[in-house]
């Protein structure tokens, strides 16, 4: 459909989809009162003028501006009065408090009706019954028909028993969930393209993902529930298939095997998938293009099925079973994922949910064919004998589109496209879901099909709009929600803010689900997302976030779902003051977090359970030697102020060896663990998450140890590289923006909503086309690349190498450290890993807040260290702006100044002291003055960008080590008195090459050993 868009004065067309419309205010008309007697016309100027006072900001409360008077209904004998608004009267969260101000005001300004009986409606309902029944302080005034209706619920459909069942959390429950819209074909201009323009180095179409599958859809999991996505989860571009139908060999091997007596039944009635001749045109299904296979279920495992793939690059890759559901299945289908950790197990119930792809879980596998790490076994194990076990295909990773379109396909990665694809490649029906335009505009195809696509999950009588009889999956669904970030266009100081729309209509016009269930509940989801989302980033960064309508109207998204749904509308992705805090990853982590509580506290509040927010991640991390030789972790749990009960009760400590991954953990009640179980030259990686009864926290840094078998010293690695951010924010008169060539910002972990640099910053570029989108314009040239972050585990990398350079290490955070809970005087070295850390200033406006996070030394660790130091301690330290943020940062101050003239032995000459990353020894001692080593300066796969290394002198008796090839500059200074100290204007981790990295190591504690 088209919309406008007002840019200033000018008026500009555009294409939308219909869930990402903004809206208009209009000049109101003036009221006609012909048709009324004089009793109805003095009552409704009253109104009126109580209205304009509601608008105006003279009450407690305020309507929007757009509220109209509808209709008076009233009867003077009986002296009752109904006033009916417009829907925009329903545009705010009502509770009980502001509708006992909304009447006392009303009252007031009519005081000749003070005993008249008065309601205001909107929505064709009195205002009351638009309190959520969240939010009404007595039971009894709960609308009883807007909960749900008691039935029988399957198991789920799928169950880790590596989890515990989060019974105040949301196990059980289910939850579809989308990231906006995807890469799609545009019939009319023959090509593949975005739906939304690239602005502000990002586009709609990814950005929401960015909030969805790194932060929302774990913290979903690790509460318990089943999250169904109609888009690729998966980031991994490669993808293997293995079939019980003929598939390219070089994949793998599909494998049965058996005791005694075949359990197999070649004669397994139905469809099943088969990989058929990708890439897939109209009509293909490849869910309807093969066989599959089913076995006897029994008390004892006799009989299993084997997928073996063949991995083509070392990685992670998502794991997704196939099967034919029927009610003669059991409903726990024992699987078991071999991987690098370990071996994953699953219980899948086989009853729901087939003829498409179910996801386990992502892991690790090496390259090649490992039986040994590298599969997917299914045994005929059941709590119940002689029922059915059906086995299809399993898929490893997400893969490219393999869906075309005028002969073409995406050339991109699943997880770039639309829903539209994915859900072809996934079995389900194209009349019924994603082809109800008749392949004539994947545009609406794709915005419409989504929620249908919730619909088919779930199944008759709540099945797709076409024909809601349709079998569907049979999984019940408890929530839908639609993720964008179109909130609106405006050039303002402020933030556009959170808009979230919700419907109280179906398809047919229908206030209820096929159930009978009234569909305000769709109204009560709305608003406790909205309160959260807004109450938490008022808390947390801005106490004037804009918090827009609750907004009930037909859009696709919002009123196709036959289960409770809204559609999100977070902020404005045009704007660029809401983009400075949606490029901020620990503000993506905050949302995500208001809306895994939203939707807790929605589904725990209708099926009358309590419930518990899970834990935030613990802090001050140390992984060392205890007295007796074994390997000692401690933490501490973080408290949560938005959350107080968001409290710890266990927690889980995962082990990792060498280079393989993380097992599936072991439970721990306090906040120690003691590794005994250790060998030397060993390397140990460590992780903790917190646990309650709502779920799993997300996990804390990794920390590794190493043993040597001799007596080596002990090295201790400090991790105090924290940052996460955005990239350089810039702002002048008329220009804005943000500049990547200053600072790239930091991804936490990974980000994929990167498309390029931006490149118009003048606020009168107006908007022309999705191609030409004016202000914020950005280039397309890394949107399929995965750009590293803070990783968060860097000791690993500084370990790798202190063991190969034959010495022993241990690891912490810096807040250990600082808090003394580790004394540095107990080890002879300590690294000090800065990577990209430096003051960053903080977008919190939230008063007593700092002003400033991420400081490269706080007050507290430059006295740690010169204490170290003073007693004869020999440190190595590296980063990009060590001697920056201490000599010409912005937050700096003279104590800054001298600590790094007088302890850490250094100059500042410039940042920026590199563009190409090689590194040269200008002391023969140190390292052959041919030595020639690199760091990462571009972009690497594997580890994170150095666009500002620090250029740097020696100072009070301190040497030049190393330079910069290209101009000569200063990169490493040394000294040897009275304490040993080699620090390094470029972070040691992103050295590119492994030899190198530990050459450069052995240099470092050799230097400083002698």
């Amino acid at each position: 459909m088209l919309r406008f868009k007002i840019l200033g004065l000018a008026v500009v067309l555009v294409t939308v989809i219909l869930s990402c419309q903004p809206e208009w205010v209009k000049k109101a008309p003036k009221y006609d009162y012909s048709g009324m007697d004089k009793y109805t016309i003095e009552a409704h100027k009253e109104v009126e003028e109580f209205l304009y006072k509601a608008v105006t900001g003279q009450y407690t409360f305020r309507f929007p501006k757009t509220v109209r008077i509808d209709s008076l209904l009233l009867d003077r004998e009986a002296e009752y009065m109904e006033i009916h608004l417009n829907k925009s009267a329903s545009f705010i969260p009502l509770r009980e408090d502001n509708l006992r101000a909304i009447y006392a005001a009303l009252r007031e300004e009519m005081d000749d009706y003070e005993d008249w009986h008065i309601t205001i409606w909107s929505l064709g309902v009195p205002l009351r019954e638009l309190i959520p029944n969240y939010f009404r302080g007595d039971p009894s005034r709960y609308d009883r028909s807007r909960l749900p209706v008691k039935r029988e619920r399957p198991l789920p459909l799928v169950r880790r028993l590596d989890q515990p069942e989060f019974n105040s959390g949301l196990y059980g429950n289910n939850i579809a969930l989308w990231h906006s819209h995807g890469w799609y074909y545009n019939v009319n201009r023959k090509r593949w393209e975005w739906q939304r323009p690239r602005l502000f180095q990002t586009v709609e179409d990814l950005l929401p993902l960015s909030f969805v599958v790194p932060y929302l859809v774990p913290m979903l999991e690790n509460a318990g529930a089943n999250v169904f996505l109609p888009r690729e989860r998966d980031w991994q571009i490669h993808e293997v298939v293995v079939d019980n139908d003929s598939f390219p060999q070089e994949y793998g091997r599909y494998k049965e095997q058996w005791i005694g007596e075949d359990v197999f039944n070649t004669k397994a009635a139905g469809p099943g998938f088969a990989v058929g001749q990708p890439p897939y045109g109209r009509g293909d299904n490849p869910f309807l293009q093969g066989t599959f296979r089913a076995m006897r279920s029994d008390t004892l495992s006799g009989a299993a099925i084997e997928w073996i793939p063949n991995i083509p690059e070392e990685g992670r890759y998502a794991v997704y079973v196939s099967f034919y559901a029927d009610s003669n299945n059991v409903d726990d289908a024992h699987y078991t994922v071999y991987h690098q950790g370990g071996k994953s197990r699953f219980l899948v119930n086989q009853q729901i949910g087939g003829s498409t792809w179910v996801y386990l879980g992502t892991f690790l596998f090496k390259k090649g064919t490992h039986p040994d790490s590298g599969r997917v076994e299914l045994t005929n194990q059941s709590a119940k004998s002689g029922l059915q076990i059906t086995a299809d295909a399993v898929r490893f990773g997400g893969g490219m589109g393999n869906i075309q379109r005028d002969g073409y396909t995406s050339g991109r990665p699943r997880y770039h496209e639309g829903s539209k694809y994915y859900l072809q490649y996934a079995g389900f029906p194209d009349s019924l879901i994603f082809e109800l335009d008749d392949e004539e505009d994947d545009y609406k195809d794709d915005y419409r099909g989504r929620p249908e696509w919730v619909n088919y999950l779930v199944g008759a009588p709540f099945g797709p709009n076409k024909n809601r009889q349709a079998k569907g999956l049979g999984i019940p669904i408890d929530v839908s929600l639609a993720f964008h970030t179109d909130a609106g266009i405006a050039h303002t100081d402020t933030s556009i803010g959170t808009l979230v729309i919700y419907s109280i209509e179906d398809a047919e016009t229908l206030r209820v689900f096929p159930d009978g269930v009234s569909r305000l509940a769709n109204r009560d989801f709305a608003d406790i997302l909205q309160t959260q989302i807004v109450d938490d980033i008022r808390a947390a960064y801005d106490p004037e976030w804009t918090r827009r309508a609750l907004r009930e109207d037909q859009y696709s998204e919002a009123f196709r779902p036959n289960v409770p749904a809204a559609l999100l509308e977070l902020l404005s992705h045009q704007n660029f003051q809401d983009m400075k805090f949606a490029q901020d990853p620990g503000f993506r982590f905050l949302v995500a977090r208001a809306i895994y509580k939203s939707m807790l506290r929605f589904i725990a509040h209708r099926y009358d359970r309590n419930f518990t927010v899970q834990p935030l991640p613990v802090t001050h991390f140390s992984a060392v030697f205890d007295t007796s030789g074994d390997i000692r972790l401690s933490w501490q749990a973080q408290e949560d102020p938005l959350e107080p009960g968001a409290e710890p009760q266990a927690y889980k400590v995962y082990i990792q060896q060498n280079d393989n991954d993380f097992d599936t953990g072991r439970l721990v009640k306090g906040n120690t663990f003691v590794f005994r179980d250790w060998q030397p030259e060993v390397m140990y990686s460590f992780k903790v998450t917190a646990l309650n009864d709502g779920g799993e926290s997300f996990p804390s840094e990794v920390l590794s140890v190493c043993k040597k078998a001799d007596d080596a010293p002990v090295v201790c690695i400090v991790n105090a590289f924290d940052r996460v951010s955005a990239p350089q924010i810039v702002e002048t008169e008329g220009w804005h923006g943000f500049m990547n060539m200053l600072d790239n910002g930091v991804a936490d972990g990974y980000d994929v909503s990167f498309v390029g640099e931006q490149y118009a910053f003048s606020d009168s570029v107006l908007y022309k086309s999705n191609d030409f989108p004016g202000h914020g314009a950005s280039f397309a040239d890394y949107e399929t690349t995965i750009i590293p972050g803070n990783t968060h585990n860097f000791p690993l990398i500084h370990g790798w190498a202190i063991k190969e350079a034959g010495y022993s290490f241990v690891s912490c955070s810096d807040e250990a450290v600082e808090d003394s809970l580790i004394d540095l005087k107990d080890y002879h070295f300590v690294d000090l890993i800065l990577g990209e850390e430096k003051a960053t200033p903080s977008l919190r406006k939230i008063p007593g807040r700092e002003a400033v996070r991420f400081r490269a030394f706080s007050k507290t660790m430059q006295h740690r260290l010169t204490q170290y130091l003073s007693e004869g301690g020999n440190l190595f330290l590296s980063g990009a702006y060590i001697a920056t943020d201490l000599m010409q940062g912005t937050f700096s101050d003279e104590e800054d100044r001298m600590f790094a003239e007088n302890v850490l032995k250094v100059k500042w000459d410039a940042n920026y002291g590199s563009r190409k990353g090689y590194v040269f020894s200008v002391q023969d001692s140190f390292l052959a003055r041919n030595d020639i080593f690199r760091f990462n300066t571009g972009y690497d796969p594997n580890i994170y960008t150095v666009e500002a290394p620090d250029a740097i002198n020696p100072a009070n008796g301190a040497e030049m080590l190393l330079r910069y090839r290209e101009n000569r500059y200063g990169a490493g200074i040394g000294y040897r008195g009275a304490y040993g100290l080699v620090l390094l204007g470029f972070p040691f981790e992103t050295v590119l090459k492994e030899a190198d990295r530990v050459k450069l190591m052995k240099a470092v504690l050799n230097y400083l050993k002698n």
